[in-house]
């Protein structure tokens, strides 16, 4: 599913125009985007949870190689489907 199908999707089931839904749409993304940007957890019922982590320096090595390199510290995105979410998804 793209985005332009959500679109569709809110179009159909909220009555909205496409503009109005793609705007909303676009909205929801953005604020889910700029939350997560400042590491704080967004948990919606029923779906799951979406969650920055800070991930430390750590050793690797250069699979061609073999030379040990330095992996740098990054932040990763983990979710976490809620049961609801899982149960629904096994029940088909």
């Amino acid at each position: 599913m793209t985005k332009a199908d959500i679109v569709d999707r809110v179009f159909e089931k909220v009555g909205l125009t496409k503009k109005e839904s793609a705007d909303l749409v676009e909205e929801l993304f953005g604020l889910i985007k700029d939350t997560l940007e400042t590491g704080e957890k967004i948990k919606i019922a029923g779906f799951g949870n979406f969650e920055v982590k800070e991930k430390n320096d750590r050793r690797g090595r250069n699979p061609q190689t073999g030379e040990e390199i330095t992996i740098e510290a990054r932040r990763i995105l983990t979710f976490k489907a809620s049961a609801v979410l899982k149960q629904a998804v096994n029940s088909k």
